[in-house]
């Protein structure tokens, strides 16, 4: 049964939310949350699809022609539940405070939307063999070496900001790499997040340019791989799932240090937990809930007849 149009936006636009909320926190990417909710490829292609043959209807005044080449109604529910829950999440419900004051709750739910994202993309291949393996190692080790880099300091002039926006926006539709995470690398999560809820236009005008030059190049480039290598590029993207699973892991001893009034996580290293506290039992219980959540949803994804791949 074929969904109604604003039924299908209001869908869309709820999916956007869950990858802005993604986004803001670090170590969890919005391109991961894509893969979770079952449209990644879909959104890569209309990304791709902003391109000269889009710009000469838009020129030719040819409005539906551009939105149903670009799948604008797509990209436009998209965003708007990505600025809601940007605004949601800096302004009603501060989540990057959350995550320093209750950090075992909330990476455990993402914990567990991944880790199922993980299995079921690895049963989508259907077979295992030694190109495979060699791409699945390639992503885990970027995606453990790109968790693991030390923040350091950067300045804060509009060029570096725009290189910020495009370095972090590759981040966020990349599977595995969170764009907050790239921030805090660079040393400006705090900077750019405290500028989203004062709505500070300084600042986010070249951030928002740069993640749109970034978004138009990279997506191009993921576009064209999984169009040509499809195995090879979802295993390195399952390997970027798999390599950041040290960070998103929500038992971590954290070493930060205060720089003029602002907390800078230097590194974090994963450990079990001794003993079954309530804090780790409702972690646990967090993270069976993202699980269930992620085959819920690819249950009712294969009972639609979607593609049961990224």
């Amino acid at each position: 049964m074929t969904e109604s149009p604003l039924k299908s936006f209001l869908s869309t636009a709820a999916r956007g939310f869950l990858m802005g909320a993604a986004d803001v926190v670090p170590g969890v990417s919005g391109g991961t949350m894509a893969v979770v909710l079952g449209i990644y490829q879909r959104l890569i292609n209309a990304i791709g699809a902003v391109d000269a043959r889009f710009v000469r209807h838009l020129l030719r005044a040819q409005l539906k022609s551009a939105a149903e080449h670009a799948d604008l109604r797509f990209l436009l529910a998209l965003g708007i539940g990505i600025f809601a829950a940007l605004m949601f999440f800096t302004r009603v419900v501060p989540l990057p405070t959350l995550i320093k004051t209750h950090p075992e709750p909330v990476y455990s739910l993402f914990f567990g939307l991944v880790t199922a994202s993980i299995v079921i993309l690895l049963r989508s291949l259907r077979g295992f063999d030694g190109a495979d393996a060699l791409t699945l190692i390639l992503g885990v080790g970027v995606g453990f070496g790109l968790v693991n880099l030390v923040p350091t300091a950067t300045p804060e002039t509009a060029w570096f900001i725009f290189l910020s926006g495009a370095l972090a926006i590759c981040a966020m539709i990349l599977p595995g790499i969170s764009g907050s995470f790239i921030l805090l690398i660079l040393q400006k999560y705090t900077y750019i997040f405290a500028a989203v809820g004062r709505l500070d236009l300084a600042v986010l005008l070249p951030f928002a340019l740069g993640a749109a030059s970034g978004l138009l190049l990279f997506s191009r480039v993921l576009a064209f791989l999984l169009r040509s290598f499809y195995r090879l590029t979802v295993n390195v993207i399952v390997g970027l799932l798999i390599g950041s699973l040290w960070v998103i892991w929500p038992f971590q001893i954290r070493v930060e240090l205060v720089i003029d009034g602002t907390t800078r996580l230097l590194r974090n290293t994963p450990f079990l937990p001794h003993a079954f506290s309530a804090n780790v039992l409702s972690s646990i219980a967090l993270a069976g809930i993202g699980v269930v959540a992620v085959l819920a949803l690819h249950r009712s994804a294969s009972a639609r007849g979607l593609p049961d791949h990224v």
